[in-house]
């Protein structure tokens, strides 16, 4: 359905307590916005998570749900509080403490796309922003509260494995030049969000398959690892973060050469990552 908040591919068989979750890939841009912004098609795309929907979308061959937004990031922010209103873009908004993600224009609804570039240029009014909430954000939340709900149910843990790409320069500048730069960044705010034993079996598919992990630097994860992470009640969330260079031309926003074969590379690191709720299915059956 046109401007849905997200799509949803179940598995035939649930066999795995893992949810993916992509909640920066949407690129359906409402008539609505694209007349207000200041922003070209190319730039207004600039902050979108773009095809990683389609690199996770083998989820369900392997037993796991995958839920992915279709409203853009630009839109409306998913992996933010929805409270984290902009008073600089939203008339009524205020201001609650210091909100360094606000501060900057990343708030739930976003002011700016990468580098700083502004979208609108003007205010929202805050009715409009009340209803991006209540019409995307919250039914995506309830999805993935739900989805959480019947894995803990199923398998006595749920494991939401939030999906993200960062742009290649962000790496560059945060990685030592002496060493191989990441091409993956697992986020668990340290620790807050996840078990070491998942993350470490995380990290181990994307190593099995020849990628070089890093955690926590430069991305710990955001709201929906603080909100779903509680690693003491078997709920864990951890946030990947992939190099965009690998599959895509950044500038382009189009898949590049390796588009394929790298989505094929994350087949079997997804079948991995799915395979930790299989072994939790096969234990509770004996």
């Amino acid at each position: 359905m046109q401007n849905a908040p997200y799509v949803l591919d179940m598995p035939t068989n649930r066999t795995s307590c893992v949810v993916f979750s992509s909640p920066h890939s949407g690129r359906n841009y409402p008539e609505t916005m694209l007349s207000r912004t200041v922003l070209s098609e190319n730039v207004i795309r600039s902050s979108e998570d773009a095809f990683v929907d389609q690199l996770f979308s083998a989820a369900a061959d392997f037993g796991a749900p995958m839920i992915s937004a279709l409203m853009p990031r630009a839109y409306l922010d998913l992996n933010r509080s929805a409270e984290e209103l902009d008073p600089a873009l939203i008339q009524g908004a205020r201001r609650h403490g210091h909100n360094p993600r606000v501060a900057s224009g990343l708030g739930v609804i976003p002011r700016v796309v990468a580098n700083g570039r502004a979208i609108y240029s003007g205010k929202l009014t805050m009715d409009e922003a009340r209803l991006r909430i209540d019409t995307c954000w919250r039914p995506y939340h309830a999805r993935i509260k739900s989805l959480l709900a019947e894995s803990q149910e199923a398998f006595g843990q749920a494991i939401l494995v939030d999906c993200h790409s960062m742009p290649h320069e962000a790496v560059a500048m945060v990685s030592n030049p002496r060493t191989r730069q990441p091409d993956v960044v697992l986020g668990d705010r340290f620790g807050a969000s996840a078990s070491v034993d998942v993350v470490d079996r995380i990290e181990a598919a994307f190593v099995a398959a020849g990628l070089n992990v890093a955690r926590n630097t430069p991305f710990a994860g955001a709201y929906v690892t603080q909100t779903y992470g509680r690693p003491t009640r078997d709920q864990h969330a951890v946030q990947i973060e992939i190099d965009r260079a690998l599959y895509m031309d950044e500038a382009r926003i189009e898949p590049n050469e390796n588009f394929a074969a790298f989505q094929e590379i994350l087949r079997e690191v997804i079948r991995d990552i799915a395979s930790i709720g299989e072994e939790t299915l096969r234990l509770a059956a004996e």
